[in-house]
């Protein structure tokens, strides 16, 4: 399958003129059976970005989110002003409240069901892997095998039943696979699943050795020594090609990236894209 894939938000910008960047992530997918989008931003780039980089919104097939952050679904009630009803595909949980840190912000998807679904939301949500349309698959739930990739700390869940959990497992954390003519590709949200957890699973899952491009929000700003040493080891068991980092995977560790695989490294900023 023949894709493009382009970064609509995130912290940084690519393009010279008129670009908005901000902490989030969304990105716009085309291939030969239409076009998707995989998050939205915080809202306060995306549609300024897609005007911009000639990326209509309201042609998308579906929605893709990878879990519920306002960081990755702000965006959600322009999208769906401009296009109007379309499926938003999700996990179930994406709706419980969530805060973050002792001051208890709130970082959990900032609109209600029903206001997202009065402008044309049609939710299906799911725990399970699911076919979007033909090569393009959401890894639903990730399994968690390791011991190093842990998450935030300060991240807390409260669940509809009023109960809270820290930190938050953000069961939630969905990625997208998507079956291209050099191979598989992995867009990441922000990856708290873990990226050695999430690769482990889809190559499980689609029986394939090698992964030819992963990119999105990969949470290694967060982590220590042995979870940033784990990943690189996956990266070359996988041999991936191109990795084009977002979002929460730090300036730090971006570098280190770079230094360690300087021609297979691009950054995805607003405005990078992905052509196979």
């Amino acid at each position: 399958m023949k894709v493009e894939i382009t970064i609509l938000c995130e912290n940084s910008v690519a393009m010279p003129f008129g670009g908005i960047g901000e902490h989030g992530f969304a990105c716009f997918i085309e291939t030969e059976q239409g076009s998707y989008l995989f998050d939205t931003g915080q809202g306060l780039g995306l549609s300024q970005n897609a005007m911009l980089l000639k990326k209509d919104l309201a042609s998308i097939e579906a929605i893709m989110l990878s879990h519920g952050h306002y960081d990755h679904t702000g965006g959600l009630p322009q999208v769906l002003r401009q296009r109007g009803p379309v499926p938003v595909y999700a996990h179930p949980e994406i709706f419980i409240e969530r805060f973050w840190g002792r001051a208890r912000r709130a970082i959990g998807l900032p609109f209600r069901r029903s206001f997202l679904e009065s402008l044309g939301a049609d939710f299906r949500l799911s725990r399970e892997m699911t076919e979007i349309a033909p090569g393009l698959t959401l890894t639903g739930e990730v399994p968690r095998h390791t011991t190093f990739e842990k998450g935030d700390a300060e991240m807390v869940a409260r669940y509809d039943d009023g109960h809270e959990v820290k930190p938050d497992p953000i069961a939630d954390d969905l990625s997208l696979v998507i079956d291209s003519d050099r191979g598989l590709i992995v867009i990441l949200g922000c990856a708290h699943a873990g990226m050695v957890n999430i690769l482990d699973y889809i190559m499980e899952k689609f029986n394939r050795d090698k992964i030819y491009a992963v990119i999105g929000g990969t949470h290694l700003g967060f982590s220590e020594e042995e979870q940033f040493s784990e990943t690189l080891k996956v990266i070359d068991r996988y041999g991936i090609e191109k990795l084009g980092v977002s979002h929460c995977t730090g300036l730090e560790k971006s570098a280190l990236l770079y230094a360690k695989m300087p021609d297979r490294f691009f950054f995805a900023c607003v405005g990078a894209s992905l052509k196979v």
